[in-house]
């Protein structure tokens, strides 16, 4: 089948494919793409006829959070509607393991993790250290879309229950405020949003409490104290 080059914006996200890569794995994908965008021309996105995404999902949309203006795609004409789902999981399927011991030998964990590799707890890639790490978070200059913000799985659950039960009017009203507790935030999503995003957008988000700005680093400064405090403490009970 023939290789060719389209306009990102004639593909159509598959929104009933099951495989999703969120968070952490996202960034990681959407900066193999610009680090190695060569990539793309061997491993294309595959479609149907109606331009809808087969295989390559997420890497469709890590190539539109890179900024790509063009990818490459293989169309597959004329699939049963049975095939085209046999084809999204079969697609997502991994087979086979690494051999991580060997795959040291020639490759720096640093560079593994680096791509996306989830690398064992139990290796020896996952050493021992006694640093103290200071829980700050450094947003990246992705700025994801806006329904990675959030999920509503459960809070829709909950208004859909209340709309449906046979109570009144005023505690439906109340059970719905208390529905939104189930409303969940993704914080390291929303603080890719916030620094992507104009002064307007940032100073609501700060109002709401979405996000908090360590100004002058008192935070940063004041959880070092607190750490050095206590690991003097513990030196002092235990002797270490």
């Amino acid at each position: 089948m023939k290789i060719e080059k389209v306009d990102i914006n004639k593909l159509v996200m598959n929104q009933n494919n099951p495989r999703v890569i969120k968070d952490d794995k996202f960034k990681k994908l959407v900066k193999s793409i610009k680090d190695f965008p060569e990539m793309l021309e061997v491993r294309p996105i595959v479609v149907d006829e109606d331009m809808v995404v087969l295989g390559g999902n997420m890497r469709t949309k890590a190539c539109i959070s890179a900024g790509l203006k063009e990818v490459s795609i293989i169309k597959f004409n004329d699939l049963s509607e049975e095939k085209k789902k046999e084809f999204i999981v079969k697609d997502n399927l991994g087979y086979g393991e690494w051999d991580f011991e060997l795959l040291l030998e020639d490759w720096k964990k640093e560079d593994l993790v680096d791509w996306g590799m989830d690398m064992p707890k139990n290796s020896t890639v996952d050493e021992y250290t006694k640093k103290i790490e200071i829980p700050l978070y450094e947003p990246s200059d992705i700025k994801p879309f806006i329904n990675d913000l959030y999920n509503t799985d459960k809070y829709n659950e909950l208004i859909n229950d209340i709309e449906n039960s046979n109570i009144d009017d005023k505690e439906k009203s109340f059970l719905k405020i208390a529905a939104t507790r189930h409303i969940i935030f993704n914080y390291d999503m929303i603080a890719d949003y916030y620094s992507n995003s104009n002064k307007d957008i940032q100073e609501l988000m700060e109002k709401s409490a979405l996000v908090l700005v360590d100004f002058n680093k008192a935070i940063e400064y004041g959880f070092i104290k607190l750490a050095d405090d206590i690991k003097k403490q513990y030196s002092d009970d235990y002797g270490e």
